[in-house]
């Protein structure tokens, strides 16, 4: 079943690095207080999500804190490795927190996950975007479609 609007996110084990080391972070810890930005690709390093999805949340985040966003957070079904170098390699700096979901647990527990095993990819997360509020989904933005047209940093702001 598909989180839905007034659900509370779910709290799995996830993984952030910090320095040079993987560390484990619960996420009612870092998407459960306050106002939570939180989008979802399915892969790093990927096309639109290092063209597009990712970059127009860094560039936006100034307005989405403008907006009352307190945290915003990018998660992949990635290893804490791969989303590090990511965040490096798009210069996100401390405007965005990437979360890795390496097992899938976060993503199946959202309800959220994609079958993209035919392109070599396994299990991964449909690309989505959603607001938290203290820990409740209060808008929640899922692709239906392949490419970024709903759960982008403009749509997201447009939605605040």
């Amino acid at each position: 079943m598909t989180i839905a609007i007034g659900d509370t996110v779910p709290d799995v084990e996830l993984r952030r690095m910090v320095r040079k080391s993987p560390e484990a972070v619960l996420s009612r810890d870092v998407l459960g207080t306050g106002k939570v930005v939180l989008f979802a690709v399915p892969g790093a390093f990927t096309p639109t999500c290092s063209d597009y999805h990712l970059p127009g949340f860094v560039h936006r985040a100034d307005e989405l804190v403008a907006k009352g966003v307190d945290t915003i957070a990018c998660i992949s079904v990635n290893d804490p490795f791969v989303m590090g170098a990511w965040g490096r390699n798009q210069k996100v700096g401390d405007k965005v927190l990437m979360l890795a979901d390496g097992n899938g647990e976060f993503t199946r527990a959202m309800g959220l996950e994609r079958d993209m095993t035919g392109a070599g990819l396994g299990l991964r997360s449909q690309r989505y975007a959603a607001v938290i509020d203290d820990g409740i989904v209060t808008a929640l933005f899922v692709e239906t479609e392949r490419g970024l047209n709903v759960s982008s940093a403009e749509s997201v702001l447009a939605a605040l």
